[in-house]
């Protein structure tokens, strides 16, 4: 454009005259004032004259070619600003994109249960909206160009701004191909921090299972004791199994107490409307009763001297007829004890407390003190021989109504079990 005016200028001057009298011949560019005639030489002042319409239309081009290069300068300059704030731009979404990821690494760091971090779909959008504003960006740059002149786009400005279009996209593809891997790195570690939690808790609750199947507190699962130290009315010991009717029964039991007067009632069976309906009480300097259906009978039974011993009663409706065995031997027999009564079912049976009402309003005068185990009940009378061999620990026979099992028993108000080899402590104790 510059070689172009250049040009026009020494057409322009080469009418204003020649140098005579040097070799050859050259044009002098001379600058007159507008309007003058230049048809012969005149003065720099006073040389105003009309000007010719050649020239007038010289002068309007050598304007408009003027306006026309401040224009390309103009846009140029614009140019300029807009690949300026490209850059700015391209800067923040970098600084942007570097500052989410290490946020979220820190996040996640924190989050010691394993949840997954924000999900990096939002980071990626926003980078493509970018993306797109900078392409809309350029297309109105080309249109702009298209529009202020007819020339060329400056082939250095097209060729940077590609460039950099280029290398925001490749930088763009990483970020987001970064931004799965991570994710991806995120979804598998929270996957196997879950997995071994899962597995740690199954583990426990394979194992609570196991506890409670094999009852591995004890040696077996009828070598305990349920211990009440105190007279109150508060220490018991519950059976979570209840009777059916009954027509006839076996309870038997290991005992040891030094309380006096009395050792007070190792158990009782309550029924609604019956609280009574089998009761073992020693109570004040009164001998050892059983009581079925709240009627009495005094029982030759002496337990209360600090050492184990075997008990088992057998009652029949059939004339109500019972027995009292202790050490295995038969001690006492009896008749008329509730007679063609049947023994109710759905009832509570306490260990170590009386019942004035099912299942509660204990009497702490009446309370058991001392240790009970292999508390076993049957529905049926069982042979002499069955019970001494119990009680010489020459066979163990489980209960076929109220077995004696860590899992069926519960105690309440401080009573406590423990673990109990009966044989072994028995022989300690003789």
């Amino acid at each position: 454009m510059r070689a172009l005016f250049v040009a026009l200028l020494l057409l322009y001057a080469s009418g204003s005259g020649k140098v005579a009298g040097a070799k050859g011949n050259r044009f002098v560019c001379t600058a007159v004032p507008a309007g003058t005639d230049l048809s012969c030489p005149v003065e720099p002042t006073n040389r105003v004259q009309s000007t010719s319409p050649q020239e007038e239309e010289l002068r309007n081009t050598i304007i408009q070619l003027r306006e026309t290069i401040l224009q390309q300068k103009e846009t140029i300059v614009s140019q300029q600003g807009t690949i300026k704030e490209l850059n700015s731009k391209l800067a923040r979404c970098e600084a942007d994109a570097k500052s989410r990821g290490s946020a979220r690494r820190k996040d996640y760091s924190k989050n010691t249960m394993g949840d997954l971090p924000r999900d990096p779909t939002e980071t990626v959008e926003q980078l493509g909206k970018t993306m797109q504003s900078l392409k809309d960006r350029l297309e109105n740059l080309e249109q702009l160009r298209a529009n202020t002149s007819g020339g060329m786009f400056p082939n250095e400005l097209r060729d940077l701004l590609k460039h950099r279009l280029t290398d925001l996209e490749s930088q763009l593809l990483t970020r987001v191909t970064e931004l799965e891997e991570e994710k991806s790195q995120l979804y598998n570690e929270t996957t196997a921090h879950r997995q071994r939690t899962e597995n740690t808790l199954n583990s426990l609750l394979e194992r609570i299972t196991e506890l409670e199947k094999s009852n591995s507190a004890f040696k077996s699962p009828e070598d305990f004791k349920v211990s009440l130290p105190l007279r109150t009315n508060y220490l018991y010991g519950r059976i979570k199994k209840s009777l059916p009717e009954m027509y006839a029964f076996t309870v038997c039991m290991w005992l040891k107490s030094s309380a006096s007067p009395g050792i007070g009632t190792p158990f009782s069976y309550g029924v609604p409307g019956q609280a009574n309906e089998i009761v073992l009480i020693e109570w004040g300097n009164s001998p050892m009763e059983l009581l079925v259906n709240d009627k009495v009978a005094q029982l030759p039974l002496s337990v209360s001297d600090g050492r184990w011993h075997h008990i088992c009663i057998t009652w029949t409706t059939r004339d109500g007829f019972w027995e009292a065995y202790q050490d295995g031997e038969r001690l006492g027999t009896g008749e008329n004890l509730a007679p063609w009564h049947p023994i109710k079912p759905g009832g509570v049976i306490i260990l170590g407390q009386e019942q004035d009402i099912v299942g509660g309003r204990f009497d702490a005068t009446q309370a058991f003190v001392g240790e009970l185990s292999h508390f076993n009940m049957w529905d049926r009378v069982l042979r002499p021989i069955d019970i001494s061999a119990m009680a010489n620990c020459s066979a163990y026979m489980p209960g076929n109504v109220v077995p004696w099992v860590d899992a069926n028993v519960e105690v309440f108000g401080g009573a406590t079990k423990a673990a109990l080899e009966i044989c072994e402590d028995r022989l300690f104790d003789s």
